[in-house]
């Protein structure tokens, strides 16, 4: 594990050399670099001579900061400091979740650089249609009074602490009212049994982006986390067939 310095923070990431493109992991909300869907392809694309790196955001995992400080802008930037300051030449994103969200910022903010990205459950507009529009009077009621909801989590012991200053910025970096002017060959894999994202949502991203060459994968038995090792094999499958279109 690597760390680099970014204006106030320290992020943590592992990277391995190898052929391009590289490919970036973007893990999702209150999750880190040690996920099984960033390990399986840390193996992947090690066994096949690919380079490879996986990162924590500020406030998660191993880097710097607290998790009740972060925004997608922030994440965001994050995302971008460790694209330029660890990788060179061509990219593949790979992002879950949040992390499909953050990468597509990334890749628009490095659309000269970005030659493929996949998307897993990828929820972008997630703190407008998935929290603060879902939410009940009394809920925004807290969030104004406190600053932070604690919301019930499905995934660990903890509740997730929502806090409005993230809701808030989150409107800043909306996709899905626009185009996404994104012209690279895009995956999106979506579980129909998500619980959390939508499955139309992939459909929703497809609609919305520049790029025609555009698939995407629904798996009917999918849950959120897509990381049955069957889900694990499929994404390792389109990060192979992806970077052999670009070689």
């Amino acid at each position: 594990m690597e760390f680099i310095t970014y204006e106030d923070r320290k992020l943590a990431y592992v990277t391995h050399a190898g052929r391009g493109p590289t490919v970036v992991f973007f893990p999702g909300f209150m999750s880190d670099m040690e996920g099984s869907k960033a390990l399986a392809l840390d193996d992947f694309c090690q066994s096949r001579g690919q380079a490879y790196v996986r990162f924590d955001y500020s406030g998660h995992g191993q880097s710097s900061g607290a998790f009740t400080d972060g925004t997608i802008g922030a994440w965001a930037a994050d995302a971008l400091a460790i694209i330029d300051q660890v990788t060179d030449g061509d990219l593949i994103l790979v992002g879950s979740s949040m992390g499909g969200w953050i990468g597509l910022l990334a890749a628009l903010a490095r659309p000269d650089r970005v030659k493929g990205y996949i998307g897993l459950a990828a929820a972008p507009d997630f703190t407008k249609e998935l929290c603060w529009d879902r939410y009940s009077d009394e809920i925004k009621a807290t969030l104004r009074r406190d600053g932070v909801y604690y919301e019930a989590c499905d995934y660990g012991d903890d509740p997730y602490p929502m806090t409005l200053r993230l809701l808030e910025e989150g409107n800043d970096h909306l996709l899905l009212g626009a185009t996404i002017p994104l012209t690279c060959p895009v995956r999106l894999i979506q579980g129909q049994q998500d619980p959390d994202v939508p499955w139309r949502t992939a459909q929703r991203i497809s609609d919305r982006l520049t790029s025609t060459d555009v698939v995407i994968t629904y798996v009917k038995s999918g849950d959120h986390r897509l990381s049955s090792d069957a889900d694990l094999k499929r994404l390792c499958q389109q990060v192979k067939e992806i970077s052999g279109e670009l070689a």
